[in-house]
């Protein structure tokens, strides 16, 4: 049958982070984790998107936090999220095995760092980050 739910990416299912370390090519520029792509997608120079390339998934998530957000942020964030988490699991073949290997579960990113947009704490929240990443799985099935 299967597992029903996976509800935390750590451990075995720590791939599903966006802090997880695989190269990924994302509007020209080779990042290394997924995070570090998001985060560099908040600036509207391309100049400031490169200083992201290098950086560890947690410098990224603190440089995120520090620039100018572009003005169409809150409207493009999710569409941004989707391609660059569809980016990681293309270009990753073995990355795209261990997606497809969690089948029909239902994904959830449970947190204790108080994210309730991208995941869920304490079984409250909007998971996108989840739904994101079983659409992908989904694609990737074709």
């Amino acid at each position: 049958m299967g597992i029903q739910k996976i509800d935390s990416f750590r451990d075995e299912y720590f791939f599903l982070s966006n802090f997880y370390e695989a190269d990924l090519e994302y509007d020209g520029i080779v990042y290394h984790s997924s995070e570090a792509a998001f985060q560099a997608q908040k600036c509207a120079d391309k100049a400031q998107r490169e200083q992201f390339a290098a950086l560890s998934p947690s410098q990224s998530k603190h440089k995120g936090r520090e620039i100018s957000l572009r003005p169409d942020w809150e409207q493009i964030k999710v569409r941004v999220m989707k391609e660059i988490v569809f980016a990681k699991f293309s270009q990753n073949e073995e990355l795209k095995e261990k997606l497809l290997a969690t089948g029909v579960a239902y994904l959830e990113e449970g947190n204790d760092w108080g994210d309730r947009i991208w995941g869920t704490v304490d079984g409250k929240g909007q998971n996108l980050l989840g739904g994101i990443l079983m659409q992908v799985r989904e694609e990737l099935k074709k």
